[in-house]
Formats: C-alpha cells, structure tokens, sequence
C-alpha cells in the first residue's frame, strides 16, 4: 500500500519495468525534510543509483502530470518541489498554515519569557509595550492641551505615569534581553531552569 497522499497516487504511472519509477522520486521528496530539490541533490538521495537523466526524466514526468513543480533562478538553477494543491507557493498546506500562524507571540513560553531565550517574542512585547506608552503620552498630551478629565482617574496625570512606568519597563525589558543574548553568545547557554 502506498503512503502517498491521494491526489498523487491517483496520477503516477505504475510502469515497474523502469529502473526508477516516478513513485520512488516522489516518495524521496516527501520523506525529506527538504522542500526543495536540485536535480543534483535529488539524484544523491535517490537509490538504487541511477543516472542523472534518468532521475530528470523521472521529474519532467511528474512535472507533467502536475505533481512536481519547479522554480528556476538565475546560472541555471532550477529547484523541483511537490507542487501541492492546496498551496500556490512550493510549500506544504501544513507548512502553510504554521508560517501564517506562528508569530513570535504565538511562540512566547512562560519559560521562554522567564529565560529571555525567546528573543523575538519579548523584541515583540518592548514593541508593543513601546507603541502603548506613546499613545497613553499622546492621549495624555491632548488631555492636558483640552484641559478635561477623565472621571474615571483622578486626572490625567495618571495616563503620563502609566506611560513612563510601561515606558521604562519596555526599556528595562529590552536592555537585559540584549545582556543576556550576549552573555549567551560569549559563554554558551545557561541552563537556569530545567526543560522538564
């Protein structure tokens, strides 16, 4: 029984008289952890070993019948790739749906946070943090301008406090994430807490 996915058991040919059958080539490609293949790199993993031409013959086939995809680049490189249907990039629809969801947020652990270890997502926070203050130091300044406010605060003193103190957090946040990045790439990583 094949492990192919169905759309592409359902249009290779089954010719077993080949030495290397388009099945072989595909199931090559899937079972690496590589998206894309040179015709060189897709050669070297194939076996048994088979002649160049006819690892490209193999893959101008299942170009033909939509299974494979390429993209060529300038010195005559071209890469081929499983041309999934659901994708109209040569990426996986799995592949697809983790970039789309994956943001740095997404990523951000409590222990990653507590480690600083997850630099992009407390780069994410200061931002964030960074963006907040300046529209609390906005919305503040055009209170005091208007001279109004806000019954639920005392005055609007309290949105310049909140913006200094989340500013100066940000700041304190960013500045030991960056101590302790490079304390990491001059002495190794610290192990502080376990991973279990």
């Amino acid at each position: 029984m094949s492990t192919l996915p169905s759309w592409i058991d359902e249009r290779i040919d089954r010719n077993l008289d080949n030495t290397l059958t388009q099945e072989h080539v595909v199931e090559t490609m899937i079972e690496s952890d590589r998206p894309f293949f040179s015709l060189r790199q897709l050669h070297a993993r194939i076996k048994p070993e088979v002649s160049r031409a006819t690892v490209r013959n193999r893959l101008q086939e299942l170009q033909a019948i939509d299974v494979v995809a390429t993209e060529t680049y300038p010195d005559s490189i071209t890469l081929y790739y499983i041309n999934h249907p659901a994708s109209d990039w040569p990426l996986s629809p799995e592949g697809k749906r983790a970039l789309n969801a994956d943001t740095p947020l997404d990523r951000l652990s409590t222990r990653g946070f507590l480690t600083l270890s997850d630099t992009a997502g407390i780069r994410t926070l200061v931002l964030a943090g960074l963006q907040l203050s300046l529209v609390l130091f906005a919305f503040g300044g055009v209170l005091t301008i208007v001279g109004a406010d806000i019954r639920s605060t005392q005055s609007d003193i309290v949105l310049w406090d909140t913006a200094v103190d989340l500013l100066v957090t940000s700041l304190a946040l960013l500045v030991v994430e960056r101590l302790v990045r490079w304390v990491r790439d001059r002495y190794g990583p610290l192990n502080l807490l376990s991973s279990t």
